[in-house]
């Protein structure tokens, strides 16, 4: 595993995960699933791959993956699920903080689920870099937040959430390499943790790169 030294976001979320035996479903999220489903499997980044669901269920399908987190320890849960699932010697693991570093290489697809944090961190940045990565005829599919849950009445705290055109526009992706696919705000439902129900919105951005 690709190390890092400690930085506030680091500290964080490594906290984060030791303070409990597992923070995530273990399900792979459904909007990977339903925008990855039809593509040709081949080399896939999963950033901020956590406990490693949706590198393993692509790793089942066929992928080549490398997942790529900051946590230690949600890749040590990662690697140990993909054994589990008989995939890990499909998927390789490397720890990044992506605002700082960012694994070499280029795949035909880059997927970053919820890379999102109420640590500062250059995001837009960690997007560009993203695109970057992506070979030519490759797919880049970014699934963020909307914005807090419908029963949400004080957030934890201060966060701006991305708006479609405006993670377009800090893409700065040129129309003639670019081809955008989806471009989409989906509404899921979402229950309170003491059990009052409402819903929330997260966007999809799954654009292909047609040219150099």
């Amino acid at each position: 595993m690709t190390d890092i030294r400690p930085t506030q976001a680091a500290e964080f979320w490594e906290t984060r995960y030791q303070g409990v035996e597992r923070i995530w479903s273990g399900r792979p999220n459904p909007l990977l699933v339903r925008e990855v489903r039809g593509l040709e499997p081949g080399t896939a980044l999963d950033l901020g791959c956590g406990e490693g669901a949706d590198a393993v269920w692509l790793a089942s399908q066929g992928w080549r993956v490398t997942g790529v987190d900051i946590s230690r320890t949600a890749l040590e849960r990662a690697a140990g699920h993909a054994a589990e699932a008989g995939v890990g010697d499909r998927i390789s693991w490397e720890r990044h903080e992506l605002g700082v570093t960012f694994p070499e290489g280029s795949f035909d697809l880059v997927s970053a689920q919820f890379l999102q944090s109420p640590v500062p961190w250059d995001q837009d940045g960690a997007l560009r870099r993203a695109a970057a990565a992506v070979a030519q005829g490759g797919t880049l599919l970014i699934v963020m937040h909307a914005g807090w849950p419908s029963w949400q009445d004080e957030p934890p705290f201060d966060a701006e959430f991305p708006t479609l055109e405006g993670t377009l526009a800090a893409l700065a992706l040129p129309e003639e390499s670019w081809s955008v696919e989806t471009l989409d705000t989906v509404r899921k439902q979402s229950v309170s943790p003491e059990g009052v129900e409402g819903f929330r919105e997260d966007n999809v951005w799954r654009i292909r790169r047609t040219g150099a």
